[in-house]
């Protein structure tokens, strides 16, 4: 399994996104969303097949970038239960 970064720019103010959101958390086991536009899904997709599918749900002005983050390279500043997730899942 791997761990998919997806963020993005919604293009549209005041549009409802649910579908999107749901796209997201259907796309594998567990999914991490502690910053706004941006998700950590755990998943046997790869970026493509992933992208393919939130493509269906976002509008033609969105922009979506989505990157296999699977691996121990990483850092910032969150709360603990963030790193739990990560830790766990990357």
């Amino acid at each position: 399994m791997s761990c998919l970064l997806i963020t993005y720019d919604l293009n549209k103010p005041g549009q409802n996104y649910d579908d999107l959101y749901k796209e997201i958390k259907g796309l594998g086991a567990s999914w991490w969303h502690y910053l706004d536009s941006t998700w950590l899904v755990s998943t046997n997709l790869t970026a493509d097949q992933a992208a393919s599918r939130l493509l269906k749900v976002l509008d033609k002005s969105d922009h979506v970038l989505v990157l296999n983050v699977t691996g121990d390279d990483h850092q910032g500043w969150l709360p603990q239960e963030a790193w739990n997730w990560i830790k766990k899942h990357l």
